[in-house]
C-alpha cells in the first residue's frame, strides 16, 4: 500500500492528520481510522481498490434489496 508522505504546515503527515480527523468525534474509536482503500502502482498505472476488510464500503449494505439483487 502506498501512503502519502506529504507534510502539512503543522508538521504532521497526511496519515497523521487523517487519523486525528477520524478519531476526534466523541464516540470515535481507533477502528474508525483504519485504512479503507489499497493503492498499488504497476507499470505507471495506479489502481485503487476498496480494502477487503473495510468496515465502511461504497454502495448498498448487506440486507439491502439493491445488494441482494432483488
Amino acid at each position: 500500500m502506498t501512503t502519502r508522505d506529504t507534510t502539512g504546515d503543522d508538521g504532521e503527515t497526511f496519515e497523521q492528520n487523517r487519523h486525528d480527523q477520524l478519531t476526534t468525534a466523541p464516540e470515535a474509536t481507533e477502528a474508525d481510522a483504519d485504512p479503507r482503500i489499497e493503492v498499488t502502482e504497476h507499470d505507471g498505472n495506479t489502481r485503487i481498490d476498496i480494502a477487503p476488510d473495510a468496515d465502511v464500503r461504497p454502495g448498498p449494505g448487506p440486507g439491502m434489496p439493491e445488494a441482494d439483487g432483488e
